[in-house]
């Protein structure tokens, strides 16, 4: 009651195997890089799509709205640093109006002379 069952097995060497099976992942939907950059919005297309989207957005919100976009945004470029500089330009702008009100003030009451004497007596 023995039987014998034939196997057979096919061999390829290296470049018979590249040209033979295909070892790319395409059929898993796997994408390159470079097909993942290139499926990447333009700047351009971005802003056109921001534009369309803008009232479709909520104002407020952890992400995904308005809220989300200035802070992202305004912690790429620093915003915070500039806002302070320009609070402390402000400050600076406040102060300096406020001794110009009080030289102004001090001067509107010092008494008018008719006259005033600008020559100097010599001491001999």
């Amino acid at each position: 009651m023995a039987e014998n069952i034939r196997l057979n097995k096919n061999v390829f060497n290296k470049p018979q195997y590249q040209k033979t099976i295909d070892t790319s992942f395409n059929q898993l939907g796997v994408k390159t890089i470079q097909e993942q950059l290139d499926e990447q919005p333009t700047v351009q297309e971005f802003f056109d799509m921001y534009n369309q989207l803008f009232y479709e957005i909520p104002e407020e919100g952890e992400t995904n709205s308005h809220e989300y976009l200035i802070k992202t945004s305004g912690d790429y470029i620093a915003f915070d640093q500039v806002n302070e500089e320009v609070s402390a330009l402000q400050d600076e702008i406040a102060t300096l109006r406020e001794e110009l009100l009080s030289t102004q003030q001090e001067l509107a009451n010092i008494p008018a002379t008719e006259e005033t004497d600008t020559t100097f007596d010599s001491f001999t």
